[in-house]
């Protein structure tokens, strides 16, 4: 339906491609620097001529074509930081201009400007770099919490635009929700059910933003469960910190891979993990130095009266070795309570559990919940192992799989020994590749759930996505250090996490369990993420003022205070690493 009128008036265009700027000893590449041009420009479908993107992944593309900013909210932020420096193109917008203020305009509204039409998409994701350009690092959350983030168009139609022409509504998108109020309804506290299936109705919503609001609907709100839109959270820890359990077997798998039963020192029950999760560990490797930290799946069936872990020996591996050739039945652990998303999902879809080598440890806690709660599921069990004396698990997978009417095998041994038997102990001599489950006709509708290493999990699911799974339907868990998220970051050489540079401090103690390391807290870092930084651990943020959760991090022990507040706060037993400082001792999951 037609609703032409007009709307506003453009008041400048503003283009900039992508810099290099020095920023905190790091560089930066970005195009949050734009400036004025005269006379018409030619906008086209990604972007205006003579205007670039620095980050691909975070900004651009033809959802993010053209971003749109407000003069009304230019004076807004005048008076409200008491400022007067500004000019167009401050808040890193191509349009500056008069009206289309963000509680009126709509996600799916069209509007004619000069000889191109457009379509909102989205409100502006905000990020660390309009904080630069603004030099004032608390402008990502402010433009949130204040309800004027602006917004994107989408180009409908190219031609040439000019400071001066009218800007035209030429349709009103369906719902008629607010880039306000879907910019609410992601970032701040209340996730309303009926807001949320609005915002599903609207076509014009980018998929990202539609994932984010499923997301939301799948895991109902309820006290600690944080902002699962923004980031996946491990279900509220058992216990608080670490605590004893007492280590009632020690068992081979393997030639390389022992399992240890850990239970309640007084007999009790264990409380029940999910299946997938893992537990971290202290472990006292070394006298008179702060316990190893380290993290290891369960291995055993989810609900049992007591933990099983599984570990690899490693050549130079302090924590494994320590298991393998120092701990016995009647020794006492110190454990946090199991955590982690990589969880198996309750469902009628088929089902793949793809491992490599001790990558088997979580997906067989996922293959005993399937044969106990969940028998008439179809479930593959893939894995890859050296040889059959390298592969953990084998009799328990198979004697799992033989009670499911639509289990399915397949190993794949590399360097298969003399008295492996093709047929019996594996399928194919060779390594676990995209040739291989191409050849398996596996199901295009099923979950997929891959652990091993890096490489190994990049490969599979790559040819999961070629075989035509949607990627959402692939989850992944990495033993160790996350890949680190620093977008606009120019790459640089990555060393090994280690204490931070200068004499040590003497404040708490700081835990990164996935590293391995422990170091004291100083007084002049600004936050937890400073001081990961400072120790190369890997770390992923994007607004760096506590908006967007891409830094929540499972918190194991210890108690932490924020500056700034959080927007929305995360899920309990986890912290925003990028906004806060410790309280006392902890152990962070990174």
């Amino acid at each position: 339906m037609s609703t032409d009128r007009r709307a506003g008036r453009l008041l400048s265009v503003n283009v900039g491609l992508p810099q290099d700027l020095a920023w905190q000893g790091r560089t930066v590449h970005t195009a949050v620097w734009k400036r004025p041009v005269a006379g018409p420009q030619m906008v086209r479908r990604l972007n205006i001529d003579g205007d670039g993107q620095g980050d691909l992944a975070g900004h651009g593309g033809e959802h993010r074509a053209v971003f749109v900013y407000q003069i009304e909210s230019y004076r807004y932020w005048q008076r409200q930081l008491s400022r007067d420096d500004f000019s167009y193109g401050q808040f890193g917008e191509n349009f500056t201009v008069t009206g289309l203020a963000d509680d009126q305009v709509c996600i799916g509204d069209q509007y004619r400007i000069g000889g191109a039409v457009f379509e909102v998409t989205q409100p502006r994701v905000t990020c660390y770099r309009v904080g630069i350009r603004m030099d004032d690092p608390q402008i990502p959350a402010l433009l949130v919490s204040h309800h004027r983030p602006g917004f994107y168009f989408r180009v409908l139609r190219e031609g040439p635009v000019q400071a001066g022409d009218e800007i035209v509504r030429v349709a009103s998108g369906p719902e008629r929700m607010t880039v306000a109020e879907i910019d609410a309804l992601l970032y701040l506290p209340g996730h309303p059910r009926p807001q949320l299936l609005r915002a599903l109705r609207i076509p014009a919503l980018p998929e990202g933003w539609q994932a984010s609001f499923r997301a939301m609907l799948s895991q109902p709100g309820a006290a600690g469960a944080g902002n699962p839109g923004l980031a996946a959270a491990s279900p509220p820890p058992a216990w608080p910190g670490f605590r004893p359990l007492t280590v009632t077997a020690v068992e081979p798998e393997s030639d390389s891979v022992v399992s240890l039963r850990l239970a309640d020192p007084a007999g009790a029950a264990v409380p029940p993990a999910q299946p997938g999760q893992f537990l971290t560990l202290r472990l006292p490797a070394i006298p008179g130095a702060p316990p190893l930290l380290r993290s290891y799946s369960l291995s055993g069936a989810p609900g049992a009266d007591a933990y099983r872990i599984s570990v690899k020996r490693e050549p130079h591996g302090a924590g494994s070795q320590f298991v393998h050739t120092r701990v016995r039945a009647g020794d006492t652990m110190e454990a946090a309570a199991p955590r982690g998303t990589f969880i198996i999902q309750p469902g009628p879809a088929p089902v793949l559990l793809i491992s490599a080598g001790v990558g088997a440890t979580p997906v067989l806690a996922m293959l005993y919940a399937l044969a106990a709660t969940e028998p008439g599921r179809e479930v593959w069990w893939l894995h890859g192992a050296r040889c059959r004396a390298e592969e953990p698990f084998a009799a328990e997978s198979r004697s799992l799989l033989d009670a499911l009417p639509l289990g399915h095998r397949h190993v794949c041994y590399s360097h298969p020994a003399p008295g492996d038997v093709l047929g019996r102990d594996y399928q194919t001599a060779g390594r676990m590749s995209a040739a291989v489950l191409s050849a398996l006709g596996l199901p295009g509708t099923a979950d997929a759930y891959v652990c091993g290493p890096a490489a190994f999990m990049t490969e599979v699911s790559a040819a999961l996505v070629g075989l035509g799974l949607e990627g959402a339907r692939i989850r992944t868990e990495i033993f160790g250090a996350a890949p680190a998220q620093t977008p606009g970051i120019a790459a640089a050489a990555a060393r090994p996490p280690h204490p931070p540079a200068g004499e040590p401090s003497d404040g708490p103690q700081v835990g990164f369990a996935r590293s391995g390391l422990t170091v004291r807290w100083g007084a002049g870092y600004a936050s937890l993420l400073e001081l990961a930084e400072a120790c190369d651990v890997p770390v992923r943020w994007s607004c760096r003022t506590g908006v967007c959760h891409t830094c929540e991090t499972s918190l194991m022990s210890g108690t932490v205070g924020y500056a700034p507040d959080p927007v929305d706060e995360p899920a309990e037993g986890s912290v925003l690493i990028c906004c806060s400082r410790p309280r006392g001792d902890l152990v962070l999951d990174l």
